[in-house]
């Protein structure tokens, strides 16, 4: 008799475990993709999160703006990361889809640094001179104060936002020919780091190892390397805004998120990571 009432209980606090299992609400997930000069700074905002929020499941990968707006378009994730805006040509088959223009939320600032090995005796460039290096009017370094050297142009792949954002606002035209495309902003860094005449260009929170070149707005400006307080005044001229883009305006668990993102914890972990924050 003893026997059977202790099987009789353990088929009980099985069935008890299954219903209670059965009623756990499945983890709120949320993706992220996108922006490879953002996605070290998304992992850590993730990682933070779900610490104190253990039923939030984020899963955060890179691949690129353009990637990541793709995939919003297409619904292969709930938030793009952008380094750059999405383009007008974006934001129609977005609404083509889902007939909306989707949701811009700037989540921080980066300045896009300049890249140039250790041995380098060039110090600053103006804008200008960064333009005609990239579209290869400039050629070798000694035309900028360097040595008899060709230069070596190391950059993003034109899915990226990096890409997009320093061609429009630094290149003003078409990358040079010989500029070697690069799959993210590390390789660039270790492309710079072992080319003597090299020079590169991405996110500052990635200036590891290199030879951070000071910008000059133009050949009358001083020279700002990218800080907290050089972008804060507005001083160093290739800032721009980090952004994340949804399809519809964040509610419920997305909503907390971002919001948190947003807060001083949030934006705390930015500085901490090498990147700037938006107030």
């Amino acid at each position: 008799m003893k026997s059977l009432n202790m099987k009789k209980f353990a088929v009980v606090a099985l069935l008890l475990g299954l219903i209670g299992f059965a009623f756990t609400p499945a983890p709120e997930r949320i993706t992220v993709k996108g922006s490879d000069t953002m996605v070290i700074l998304a992992q850590k905002w993730a990682e933070v999160y779900m610490k104190s929020n253990p039923s939030t499941a984020i899963q955060v990968t890179g691949g690129g703006s353009g990637v990541g707006i793709s995939a919003l378009i297409n619904g292969a994730t709930d938030i793009a990361n952008a380094s750059r805006k999405m383009k007008a040509t974006e934001k129609e088959k977005l609404k083509a889809r889902y007939n909306t223009l989707g949701v811009e939320v700037a989540c921080a600032k980066d300045g896009i640094t300049v890249y140039l090995h250790p041995s380098n005796k060039v110090q600053e460039l103006t804008v200008d001179q960064l333009g005609k290096i990239f579209r290869g009017e400039i050629k070798n370094w000694k035309e900028v104060g360097g040595a008899n050297a060709e230069i070596k142009l190391y950059g993003r792949e034109n899915s990226s936002g990096t890409y997009v954002f320093f061609q429009e606002n630094v290149v003003k035209g078409d990358y040079a020919a010989n500029c070697q495309t690069l799959p993210g902003t590390a390789a660039v860094v270790n492309a710079v780091k072992k080319d003597p005449n090299a020079i590169g260009y991405g996110g500052a929170a990635y200036a590891e190892g290199i030879e951070i070149c000071k910008v000059k707005k133009d050949a009358n400006s001083n020279a700002y390397a990218a800080s907290a307080e050089t972008i804060a005044k507005n001083q160093y001229p290739i800032t721009r805004y980090l952004f994340m883009y949804l399809r519809n305006k964040p509610t419920g668990e997305m909503k907390k998120y971002i919001d948190w993102i947003l807060s001083p914890d949030g934006q705390k972990l930015v500085v901490e990571m090498g990147y700037f924050p938006i107030k």
